[in-house]
């Protein structure tokens, strides 16, 4: 039996949360980096002096040696440069264990040497990397020991943003203005802050590690280019939610143990559809957290499955023939005292700031269709979107029964007056008891669905990063709602403002719902006629990103510069030229190297068989085949 633990005493022990600040930090330092937490404000060096000091002795106390900038670069999982604790050697040949606030704030990595678009040359090298206080600082217990890790956002000498988090803390901080002007047209005077709340969850393949070595497609591409279909695969659909193999369930308890001692809320596990897939998903954070979070996953997934004698893969499409991994995007907008805004209660035609927030996803969603397809681009995607599980390169919303029932009353009718409400589920054994079921049922072939009280982003593939998509997604609704105020800010009528908006931007915009099934061949022709659009493949995607209305949302908010615009596109479609090259030379290695070889071998050994056989006076099967 494996060593029992209680998970509510390993939850964060391994992170610098709220708990240890108050118990290690001055109280006026603890308030001061609250204030920078929560309301932006400017962090002092001094007090950063207190704040690193005190982290240092907090990490040293469980064992680190070593501290690191952790960020997300544009390609790749995450980055990081370990600098250790000791300072010069005394005089006396000791050294002192060290870490000042300035060190703590900022770092100056090579900022020419990660991918950056042009944006920075091998001659510009000074790039930094900024605290980003509103994530916890944790320490990584791994084969290098302890590292205290300080998540970061990385920037170029000239402000550009160089890493996945900068462009989403500032959408962050967009959408937040813009919800809160919503929020004061209601009434409402004490909300402070609307922060995006992001739920990824995480899918993956297991493969031996034995039989990966053997393959050097999975070792160079993360997929497999050449083989065939096994004699059972995944025709009779035994995989998903089936009893977790033993081999399994103990690397899935190394990856929670993990997982929550650096403050994870590793929530749910178990198989999914394809034979050797699996999924885990968090419990909902703030959107930079839960990108933290997220990267922490895919590198602990990959980190156990060595350590279990295994390869953890996260290629959106690592076998033909069987479903692919994505990572749906579960985003809703959630006030600092606890109220969704995506939340439409139990009658939501009479819920008419849902109503709206709705109506401004709907027109986000539609105006900007292209800019969320961009969001999900990546060359293994392409291999995943629109085969027979996942949804089609189409965006489309998915809304429900009931939200649908609400929205054609306020198109046809011009009111809505009544809800579908929630019905009984009859079990039909009296042993059970008859089950309350919700009034709207889910749509797993819809790429932006409706799920009781969020919205379901499902087209983002299983290696990508969280950060573009809602990037994306705070950016082009932070839009919508700022259109929203100007509007009834002007209003003479707020309330007949309000109904004015509210029919006509669904009725504007209703061509992007679909609650049908996505997977269906009638499907693509169906949107077509809807003129929505259907970029299939990246090269067709990833160009969208400069289309001049993108470029001006983007830099009407200052989330992205043209300049960062340009970078991003340059850095995807090299990324896709260059693995594509490398999966064209594997296949060539291959097939010169394994394949011929061992074709030529078969056939010369079946030559020698027949020779044989001829020679004693036996016909051969190809001899009669061939008379």
């Amino acid at each position: 039996m494996s060593e029992r633990f209680n998970v509510a005493d390993i939850f964060g022990e391994d992170v610098f949360n709220d708990t240890v600040m108050q118990e290690r930090l001055p109280k006026k330092v603890y308030k001061d980096l609250k204030k920078t937490i929560e309301e932006g404000k400017e962090l002092d060096l001094a007090t950063a002096d207190v704040i690193a000091h005190e982290m240092k002795e907090w990490a040293i106390e469980k064992g680190a040696t070593h501290y690191t900038h952790w960020f997300q670069p544009l390609t790749g999982v995450t980055a990081e440069k370990h600098d250790s604790f000791i300072s010069a050697p005394l005089p006396s040949g000791k050294v002192l264990m060290s870490f000042s606030g300035k060190e703590l704030i900022k770092g100056e990595p090579d900022a020419s040497s990660f991918p950056s678009g042009g944006l920075r040359a091998t001659f510009e090298a000074r790039g930094y990397t900024a605290w980003d206080c509103t994530s916890p600082a944790f320490v990584r217990h791994d084969a290098a020991g302890a590292t205290l890790c300080i998540p970061t956002a990385f920037c170029s000498y000239t402000g550009e943003a160089l890493d996945q988090k900068t462009p989403l803390l500032r959408s962050m901080q967009v959408i937040n203005e813009q919800s809160l002007r919503l929020l004061r047209l209601f009434g409402n005077t004490t909300a402070k802050k609307v922060t995006p709340s992001v739920g990824p969850e995480q899918e993956y393949f297991l493969v031996d590690a034995e039989k990966f070595m053997q393959r050097k497609d999975l070792i160079y591409t993360g997929r497999t280019l050449f083989g065939a279909m096994p004699p059972k695969g995944q025709e009779l659909d035994d995989h998903y939610f089936g009893t977790i193999r033993q081999r399994i369930a103990g690397f899935m308890k190394d990856v929670n143990e993990q997982l929550w001692k650096v403050g994870v809320s590793s929530k749910t596990q178990h198989n999914e559809v394809a034979p050797a897939q699996h999924e885990l998903a968090p419990i909902y954070a703030e959107a930079n957290v839960a990108l933290d979070h997220n990267h922490l996953v895919m590198q602990t997934l990959k980190r156990v499955a060595c350590q279990h004698g295994m390869k953890c893969l996260l290629h959106e499409k690592p076998f033909a023939g069987v479903n692919g991994s994505g990572k749906h995007d579960n985003w809703s907008l959630i006030t600092n005292d606890g109220k969704n805004l995506l939340d439409p209660g139990d009658t939501p035609h009479e819920n008419i700031q849902f109503l709206l927030v709705l109506g401004a996803v709907m027109k986000a969603v539609d105006k900007h269709a292209d800019l969320l397809r961009e969001s999900a681009s990546d060359v293994g995607n392409d291999h995943r979107l629109g085969a027979n599980e996942a949804p089609p390169a189409i965006i489309s919303m998915f809304l429900g029964e009931q939200l649908e029932d609400v929205v054609m009353q306020l198109i046809d009718k011009g009111d809505a007056t009544s809800s579908i409400q929630k019905g009984k589920l009859k079990t039909g054994a009296s042993t059970l008891p008859d089950l309350n079921k919700d009034a709207t049922d889910r749509n797993r072939t819809s790429p932006f669905a409706f799920t009781g009280n969020k919205f379901e982003f499902r087209m983002p593939g299983s290696k990508l990063s969280v950060a573009g998509p809602n990037t994306v997604l705070n950016t082009i609704v932070a839009d919508v709602l700022d259109q929203f105020a100007d509007e009834l800010e002007k209003a003479d009528n707020f309330q007949d403002a309000l109904d004015d908006l509210i029919k006509r931007t669904i009725k504007e915009n209703q061509n992007i719902i679909f609650n049908g099934n996505g997977y269906s061949d009638e499907w693509p022709v169906e949107a077509e006629k809807r003129g929505l659009l259907n970029l299939k493949s990246t090269p067709e995607a990833v160009p969208t990103f400069l289309a001049q209305k993108n470029v001006d949302v983007f830099s009407k908010y200052g989330v992205y510069t043209e300049a960062e615009l340009q970078s991003r596109v340059e850095i995807l479609l090299d990324e896709y030229c260059k693995t594509l090259n490398i999966e064209a030379l594997t296949m060539i290695d291959m097939a010169k190297k394994e394949i011929l070889p061992a074709a030529a071998k078969y056939i010369k050994d079946i030559a020698k068989t027949a020779e044989l056989a001829k020679s004693c006076g036996a016909e051969t099967v190809f001899e009669e085949e061939t008379r």
